[in-house]
């Protein structure tokens, strides 16, 4: 494990930590853990993971502008539900780019898991766009992919990367189960 490597564990870890507590300043954080990943992706030939770095800081900086609108006092931001519409749409246009940039990555690069690389990185998007837009299937959608890419970074030798994205499928599961309790008493001052 190189330093670099360690530095971009612990930094993901916080950034995801405070985006399961609710707290704005997961985004800053997030934006310093992708730097340092897509640099560490060139390096292991994940190119569609490199790519979704760069991606990455844009969502990040919408996220962040996303929780600062109406939040002058608040400091945690208020969870909501998926609309069936959003859901549908949001995957379908996952499934697509990750058709585009898989054959793409396997005509045009020498990536070393050209099809599924790519359908990872476009669906971390769909659900990164989730999570700056507040929707609580976010998690969900973190668990499945953070699973999968445990595995890939396994079959690479990748192990504290792998160890990374197992504590993410925790912290995807905390965020998940917290966002739902917040969202619950939320309706329940409605009622």
């Amino acid at each position: 494990m190189s330093l670099l490597e360690s530095i971009a564990v612990v930094i993901n870890l916080l950034g995801v930590w405070l985006t399961a507590r609710r707290i704005r300043w997961c985004w800053p954080v997030g934006i310093v853990a992708v730097a340092l990943y897509a640099w560490l992706f060139y390096q292991w030939k994940l190119y569609s993971d490199m790519l979704l770095q760069g991606v990455y800081v844009l969502t990040q900086l919408y996220g962040w502008w996303q929780w600062q609108r109406g939040m002058a006092a608040q400091t945690r931001i208020r969870p909501l539900p998926m609309p069936q519409a959003e859901l549908w749409i949001s995957l379908c246009i996952g499934a697509v780019f990750a058709a585009a940039l898989g054959a793409y990555m396997h005509h045009r690069t020498d990536a070393a898991l050209p099809w599924l690389d790519a359908a990872l990185a476009s669906f971390s998007l769909v659900a990164s766009v989730w999570a700056a837009r507040k929707r609580i299937a976010n998690w969900i959608l973190w668990v499945v992919l953070d699973c999968i890419y445990v595995g890939v970074f396994v079959s690479k030798g990748l192990y504290p990367t792998a160890l990374l994205y197992a504590g993410f499928v925790l912290l995807a599961l905390y965020g998940w189960r917290s966002w739902k309790t917040q969202q619950q008493q939320n309706l329940a001052g409605l009622a």
